[in-house]
């Protein structure tokens, strides 16, 4: 089991930038895989970014590419997504996911833990 929790959203103007803290507590952090997704308002939960149990490995979906990036540090348990050039179509409740021990995956369904969420909101 590990409980998850995200920090770091806000309200940012169009071009800014804002980093996403992700905080594990419970069972080994480096035996996860990590992601972030995120939803808007009457929207479904889509990927953004993964990245392996070491770190060595990281994915990123196409409309976030060369903008926002992933990174962990396992000694800490924690996990980040730094996010800059934002957008008003980045505007959504993101949320950090872990997977046990198997690979990194874009398909939310197959993380097992979840964050509570936190609001980033970027005006144009």
């Amino acid at each position: 089991q590990v409980q998850l929790v995200e920090s770091g959203g806000g309200l940012v103007q169009a071009g800014g930038s804002l980093r996403l803290s992700c905080v594990a507590s419970g069972r080994t952090f480096s035996s996860y895989s990590m992601g972030w997704f995120r939803q808007a308002p009457g929207k479904e939960r889509e990927f953004v970014a993964a990245i392996s149990r070491s770190g060595g490995s990281t994915y990123y979906s196409d409309s976030v590419k060369g903008r926002f990036t992933i990174s962990r540090d396992n000694a800490k348990n924690t996990v980040y997504l730094q996010m800059s050039n934002l957008k008003p179509e980045d505007t959504a409740n993101y949320y950090c996911a872990g997977r046990y021990w198997t690979g990194t995956s874009f398909t939310a369904s197959e993380y097992n833990y979840w964050g509570q969420g936190t609001q980033v909101t970027v005006s144009s």
